[in-house]
């Protein structure tokens, strides 16, 4: 079918079955013949029209599809593919758990022992080592994910490759932990808690042993896992949970629990600028000379600066339904060690998510009295304090201390050398090399210390007396 029709001087006919768009000069033709070739009864017309601009309408399609299919494609997260969850049985609902495991310059050899002492099927992984790690560590890294063939399998971890800079003491940090939360809501939405871990932590649990955190099909399923206080006075308490120091701190008179405080005029007033977020190479913060006053807006809370998030609160920092969130990451920009006070001023400020603060960033850490700005490191003499703590994770360890091998044997029956740790959905020969049923639990004693540290912190009477407060 072709259509013929003037253009000004010329004469262009366009053919619908060969898509070819044809003009010519002007021909000669007697006015008779001339209106013979034009008449065309009205509906006849009606049809044609239609069928001309869906066709020009495919043509600019297809010509938008290969000019973007040109432009180029930057990676800046390796992902696997997850297949579908196998579904279980009526009535169970363990939790799942997303987590962030980063690291810096020669962490990739504990970065990738955490991981696999972490590591379930169940579970979402991230993992990042950042811009002041070498990239021959940030390509390693990536490779050994790729490689392995039940990462591969599973699919459930994901690798930054495109490192981030942190800094720890300025908003780095902070913007780091955010484009991870994003990128597990981007691989699924089902979990339940997104917990964030450096390559110097270490588990003192199996996942198995994990079971007893709270579930989304209980009423503990909103409870966020987060140091945060703010005392009458206005100023800043940071707080631990470790008997021992508690004691000594009942010799000196001090409040129970309470571990360091420091001023809001020291920490809320002075300005910083964290060149991190600008340059490539890491340099410390620098300290702008005009301070500025107290927020009026919101209340500032402080805390740990590792936390047990839910999914719910995840999806309300990423998401932003409400404009708050936005406004403080633009406040604590701009904030001295924003990771310890981001996500408590967020969630104590937020009505529907306030009430679900839980005192507590499930960590044993051993600190001085008073406290200096890094912990102790902890070795094989704290062994007892770190069980007795019934904390699921501990903090800082040296590499390769052999405090790690012990806690591998004894707590989480990893030995032999072999990366995975033993579990219920363990399978195949040599075994935990395939994953059988990933909803069968072999839960250990850690299971019993995650319980009664659940029955402390969410089930005691004191419960809704430290939070926010």
């Amino acid at each position: 079918m072709t259509l013929v029709y003037f253009l000004g001087v010329q004469c262009a006919a366009f053919d619908f079955h060969g898509l070819r768009l044809q003009v010519h000069r002007p021909v000669r033709m007697d006015t008779a013949k001339l209106k013979a070739a034009f008449v065309r009864p009205a509906m006849e017309r009606r049809r044609l029209w239609p069928l001309l601009l869906m066709s020009i309408s495919l043509v600019l399609l297809s010509v938008a599809a290969s000019t973007l299919g040109l432009l180029p494609y930057f990676r800046t997260v390796f992902y696997l593919p997850s297949p579908p969850q196998a579904a279980e049985p009526a009535g169970l609902r363990v939790p799942r758990l997303a987590y962030l495991v980063s690291g810096s310059n020669g962490d990739l050899e504990r970065l990738w022992r955490a991981l696999w002492a972490l590591y379930h099927p169940r579970n979402l992984y991230v993992v990042h080592l950042d811009r002041e790690a070498p990239a021959g560590e940030q390509q390693a890294l990536a490779a050994r994910v790729a490689n392995d063939s039940l990462f591969a399998a599973v699919g459930n971890v994901i690798v930054i490759e495109k490192a981030n800079m942190v800094t720890y003491r300025g908003p780095t940090m902070v913007a780091n932990t955010l484009h991870a939360c994003a990128l597990l809501l981007k691989q699924s939405n089902d979990w339940d808690w997104f917990i964030n871990l450096s390559a110097s932590d270490y588990p003192l649990v199996t996942q198995d042993g994990t079971q007893n955190l709270p579930c989304r099909n209980q009423f503990l399923m909103k409870i966020q896992f987060l140091n945060s206080d703010l005392d009458s006075g206005g100023r800043f308490t940071a707080r631990f949970f470790n008997p021992a120091e508690e004691h000594k701190l009942r010799g000196t008179h001090q409040p129970i629990g309470v571990e360091r405080v420091i001023c809001r005029e020291q920490r809320a007033k002075p300005v910083i600028v964290d060149p991190g977020l600008y340059l490539n190479k890491k340099t410390d913060v620098f300290w702008a000379s005009q301070k500025r006053d107290l927020p009026t807006a919101f209340k500032l809370f402080t805390g740990s600066a590792w936390v047990a998030l839910s999914r719910e609160f995840v999806e309300f920092t990423v998401w932003g339904w409400d404009n708050l969130p936005r406004i403080l990451l633009m406040y604590y920009t701009n904030f001295v060690s924003s990771p310890e006070g981001y996500f408590q001023t967020a969630i104590c400020n937020a009505p529907e998510f306030a009430g679900t603060v839980a005192n507590h960033d499930l960590h044993y850490i051993r600190w001085d009295v008073p406290p200096k700005q890094h912990p102790h490191l902890l070795t094989v003499e704290d062994m007892p304090s770190m069980v007795g703590s019934n904390a699921p994770f501990a903090r800082k360890f040296p590499r390769d201390d052999p405090v790690l091998d012990r806690i591998d044997e004894e707590l989480l029956g990893r030995r032999n050398g072999n990366l995975v740790v033993p579990g219920g959905w363990c399978a195949g020969d040599p075994p935990c090399s395939e994953v059988g049923d990933a909803a069968a639990l072999r839960p250990g004693k850690g299971a019993e210390r995650v319980a009664q540290l659940m029955d402390a912190i969410v089930r005691s009477k004191k419960f809704a007396q430290s939070q926010c407060r």
